[in-house]
């Protein structure tokens, strides 16, 4: 029996995607919180717009250091312990932002936001782990049924920013600290999930099924160089997609508080553009696993390009515009997350997966981080449009380097991969 059978008919695969759809409920109300409000709470701190965009830029930069930590634990230890421990992180980074908040201590707030991003690394990696017994043909569509579980607690965060305001000003703590109460609260719920629960733990059990098959030989065809490469290109449409989408979305709630919207109306496009980026990931999964990595990689950037524009002409004053172009952010981020996801979990082995998909992610999180940073300064000194057309040109300079790839056919398609056919169904 070949390894991709053994992982296809593996028991333990449906328990394992169940486990982390229920703790993937809970963090997805986590990340929200922080999404919607942070810029906000920045600004009313730090009583200026130009530096907005540092609390995205510090839990994404906290983002790159955990995704860099929970990679190595989970290769020595297991997903089970390091998205555990990512999100337990997460929680006491969130109390953090609210002591800090009801004390008016901003050098807090920055050390807080920075912990606080260990929750949106830990939130992404786990989606690596229901890829980690999939089939070549079928990783696309187990890793999105991971990510699709985010848009339940992603949604219901937003729109609960002000009832948690309310709360939070009852206890003489600053109203826009309220969701970060149940950013803390979620987290933790999350951890105790996967501790509980992720048994057994997806990679060591991927690692096990690999080992009889780890003999060099002609199985392994692929050569490293043709690994890195397309580890590489894997990582750079993710880099991409989440700068342009992170910039983006940072200032959208500063923009729509400049021409006079609730932080209510804000929550509820921000919502929409959560619900963007997780609810269509089985679609995402779908056509990737359908038509390949590169197509859907570029299909990204065009729908990325797509949201800038809309975004930049959108009347300021017409929500639903706004909702459209941070709806399209959000799918463009979707089919981008998917397809260059896919292509890391195809061009590594279990012996070395977690470390280097951490390693791919603290790319990721870097590019946020200075999408998140350079988002407010932009806006400072130009204009929210400026920003929009910016992000969009920026995402679709990928699609001539992936028809070039694809033109190449230096990376397959999975199905173009030899499995068995049992293993394939």
């Amino acid at each position: 029996m070949t390894t991709a059978t053994a992982a296809a008919l593996h028991p333990a695969q449906r328990r394992i995607l169940a486990v982390l759809v229920a703790a993937q409920i809970f963090s997805g109300a986590g990340l929200a919180a922080g999404i919607t409000v942070g810029a906000l709470l920045a600004q009313d701190m730090l009583e200026t717009t130009g530096l907005s965009g540092l609390p995205s830029a510090l839990f994404t930069a906290g983002s790159a250091v955990a995704a860099a930590l929970i990679g190595r634990t989970s290769q020595h230890r297991g997903r089970r312990t390091g998205l555990a421990a990512g999100y337990a992180t997460g929680a006491l980074g969130a109390l953090g932002v609210v002591v800090a908040a009801a004390v008016d201590n901003v050098g807090l707030l920055f050390i807080a936001l920075f912990v606080y991003g260990a929750g949106t690394a830990t939130n992404l990696q786990a989606r690596y782990s229901g890829a980690d017994l999939a089939t070549p043909g079928h990783r696309a569509r187990a890793l999105s049924t991971v990510l699709v579980a985010t848009t339940l607690g992603a949604v219901v965060g937003p729109n609960l920013v002000t009832p948690l305001g309310a709360l939070a000003r009852s206890w003489s703590i600053p109203p826009l600290a309220g969701p970060f109460l149940l950013a803390a609260a979620a987290y933790a719920a999350a951890a105790v999930v996967l501790w509980s629960l992720l048994r057994p733990d997806p990679l060591i059990t991927a690692r096990a099924l690999a080992e009889p098959d780890a003999e060099p030989g002609p199985t392994r065809s692929t050569t490293a160089t043709g690994n890195r490469r397309r580890v590489v290109l894997g990582a750079a449409v993710m880099v991409v997609t989440q700068l342009v989408m992170v910039a983006i979305m940072t200032m959208t709630p500063i923009h729509m508080q400049h021409h006079g919207h609730s932080i209510g109306a804000a929550g509820a496009v921000i919502a929409i553009h959560v619900a963007a980026m997780y609810l269509p990931s089985p679609l995402s999964g779908f056509l990737v696993d359908r038509f390949g990595r590169l197509p859907i990689a570029a299909a990204s950037g065009l729908t990325l390009l797509a949201a800038g524009v809309v975004g930049a002409f959108a009347p300021p004053r017409s929500v639903a515009l706004l909702a459209v172009a941070l709806g399209l952010l959000g799918l463009g981020w979707s089919l981008g997350l998917v397809s260059g996801t896919a292509i890391i979990a195809d061009s590594t082995s279990p012996a070395t997966r977690a470390k280097t998909q951490g390693l791919v992610d603290v790319a990721i999180a870097v590019a946020g981080a200075g999408g998140g940073l350079a988002s407010g300064m932009i806006v400072a000194a130009g204009s929210y449009t400026l920003l929009s057309l910016a992000g969009g040109i920026i995402a679709v300079a990928l699609v001539p380097v992936l028809v070039l790839t694809t033109r190449s056919g230096s990376t397959p398609r999975p199905h173009d991969q030899p499995v068995s056919t049992s293993a394939s169904r």
